[in-house]
């Protein structure tokens, strides 16, 4: 927003005339420059004075000079006809092979099995100096992290399951569904559980982030249910490991079930009608964004889920 509606009236060749008679110190030679005539020259300086509140320029012997103020916004204007240069013609795209560069990513398990293997071997292949580190989601969006820069970008589930802040924008990478999966030997046949089924079997937890509970235990208090939960995993292998010759249920995503069950040894059902589908997206601070590295980069991962069917 603007400090004065003075400045309003201010358009683009205002500002190249301030730059023009501030850097040639003529009226006669602006307007040769500028190709305008000298009396829209003046009539520039007059609005350009009124709208800054102040003289700028000084008719002298030797030429239109500078008042202080003139002088201390100079730089400032120099900058915004750069930058509407810049906005004109794109901004300048990121080189990845110039230098090494470190992108810190918050991430739940989730996308470091999905997404991040071949998000690395894409950059390894084509030998690009990226280094990527994960730090595990927690049970809140790390947005001070996010806007000091600490975190390049955060990668959680959604929609509305974690806390966010301000100045915070999000894209959405996928969405997918929950699954339950079984020890192969599991006595229940049905195909899917109902809810009071569901509800009444064991329970192992995995934690893709740190909370002691998910979106699974939010819906089922919404029904009225409650679940027992009889071990907390740090990962969903170790899940798996522990559902092995026992009737526990273990609640997966569905890509994560693709991607990790040996069905020699897992059976799964569907999971209770209502169960909602999740979506995975990824949270940048609006500061940075503006940073090519930090666009390029995700542009790469929007990149990789769309060339894996992802989308």
């Amino acid at each position: 927003m603007l400090n004065s509606n003075l400045l309003r009236k201010l358009d683009m060749q205002d500002l190249m005339v301030f730059v023009a008679v501030y850097e040639q110190s003529s009226v006669t030679e602006v307007s040769e420059a500028l190709c305008v005539s000298q009396s829209t020259v003046s009539y520039c300086l007059k609005k350009l004075r009124t709208s800054f509140e102040d003289e700028l320029f000084v008719n002298t012997r030797s030429g239109m000079r500078p008042t202080s103020k003139a002088t201390a916004m100079y730089s400032h204007i120099l900058k915004i006809l750069k930058t509407i240069n810049i906005c004109h013609s794109g901004i300048e795209a990121f080189d990845p092979t110039q230098k090494e560069r470190v992108f810190n990513v918050c991430a739940p398990e989730y996308f470091e099995l999905l997404i991040l293997p071949k998000l690395v071997k894409c950059f390894i292949g084509s030998r690009l100096p990226v280094i990527i580190n994960i730090t595990k989601f927690h049970r809140d969006i790390p947005a001070e992290e996010l806007m000091d820069g600490r975190f390049d970008l955060v990668i959680c589930f959604g929609p509305n399951l974690h806390r966010g802040g301000k100045g915070l924008r999000s894209q959405v990478l996928l969405e997918d569904e929950l699954i339950c999966v079984v020890d192969k030997n599991f006595t229940l046949t049905q195909e899917d559980f109902s809810l009071e089924t569901f509800a009444a079997c064991q329970h192992v937890f995995p934690t893709p982030w740190t909370s002691d509970t998910n979106m699974i235990d939010g819906w089922l208090a919404r029904q009225g249910y409650t679940r027992q939960i009889v071990a907390r995993a740090n990962s969903y292998v170790a899940a798996l490991n522990m559902i092995s010759g026992t009737d526990f249920i273990l609640t997966l995503p569905r890509r994560i079930q693709a991607l990790t069950c040996d069905e020699h040894k897992f059976s799964h059902r569907r999971a209770p009608t209502g169960l909602p589908n999740f979506t995975l997206e990824m949270m940048w601070s609006e500061k940075p964004s503006l940073d090519n590295a930090n666009i390029w980069f995700r542009e790469q991962i929007v990149k990789v889920c769309a060339e894996d069917g992802l989308l």
